[in-house]
């Protein structure tokens, strides 16, 4: 999976099998995922063709699922737990379908797992997704659960390796993921869209064990951990969009404490050293060989 933003688009690519409330929706395999940014009061007659000019002029044909919000971009929030991506833009402007059906902000959430599912577990973290939705706009003491124009996709990619989640309610490992994942997503995007918390772009959280179990905000500027490889890198991309990129060249294959194994990355420098985070940023879908061939060996693993 690849993700990032255009303009006002959020783009994430791969190879999925997944299932979508928004625009075109269904349940099928996708190339492509995206969340558009309109202006207030954007009326279209067949908002599935708007989308596709956006897919088709980006070179991505028509095997999509797309949403539409009136929330900016700069208000989206990223969460990583574990194996689990969550993407949600929040807004709460039309939550009454007796005062106002057509208004103009939403609730999208987007999830990703790198894990497989069944199509059962599929369709009912739709359901997770909106239990997480209605507990978090409650906390934020709202009285309804949702808006008139709320979407939701969930997504995977299929690997031969990877476990097959066989339910998603909230009890489970993956439901529990989920849950908490949407929740905190849709919370801190309200905060943001409501001008609570102040962002001029958008936010990454990463769910961390260090120092017990919580929620931890990456701001470039206020990074405890910086320089975590060496002093000069770049930082654009602290979570890898490559893990777990199997590379023996970058990392390894190591023992969890949990049994089985796990992806180490820890002496890979690639996307920290800045010509090569440039390159990715202004090449999103690059191959890793791409970035390789940018740099010497000796420059992007370190022998610490």
């Amino acid at each position: 999976m690849r993700y990032f933003t255009r303009k006002d688009t959020l783009f994430i690519r791969g190879n999925f099998i997944a299932a979508s409330t928004g625009v075109a929706g269904g349940l099928r395999k996708v190339s492509t995922l995206l969340n558009r940014s309109v202006e207030k009061g954007f009326s279209d007659p067949d908002p599935e063709e708007f989308l596709r000019g956006i897919t088709a002029g980006s070179g991505y044909g028509e095997d999509f699922f797309g949403m539409l919000t009136a929330v900016p971009m700069k208000d989206l929030v990223i969460l990583q737990y574990d194996f689990i991506t969550v993407f949600v833009t929040a807004g709460v402007t039309n939550p009454d379908p007796n005062e106002d059906p057509c208004g103009p902000h939403t609730i999208n959430i987007i999830i990703v797992s790198r894990e497989s599912l069944t199509d059962g577990a599929l369709i009912e973290t739709v359901i997770t997704a909106t239990e997480a939705k209605a507990d978090a706009l409650r906390a934020a003491g709202h009285n309804f659960s949702g808006t008139t124009t709320d979407a939701v996709i969930v997504a995977f990619e299929k690997t031969q390796e990877s476990p097959i989640h066989q339910y998603a309610g909230s009890c489970t490992g993956y439901g529990r993921r989920v849950y908490g994942a949407v929740r905190m997503g849709v919370s801190e995007s309200l905060k943001r869209h409501e001008g609570v918390v102040a962002r001029n772009h958008s936010s990454f959280f990463i769910y961390s064990r260090y120092d017990g179990h919580h929620w931890y905000e990456w701001i470039k500027e206020k990074c405890p951990y910086y320089p975590c490889h060496f002093k000069g890198q770049n930082c654009d991309f602290c979570y890898c969009p490559f893990y777990p990129c199997g590379d023996t060249d970058l990392g390894e294959w190591v023992e969890s404490s949990k049994g089985g194994s796990v992806w180490s990355c820890s002496k890979c420098r690639l996307v920290h050293i800045p010509r090569v985070a440039k390159y990715l940023r202004e090449n999103p879908e690059a191959s890793l060989e791409e970035l390789k061939s940018i740099v010497k060996k000796s420059e992007y693993k370190s022998s610490e």
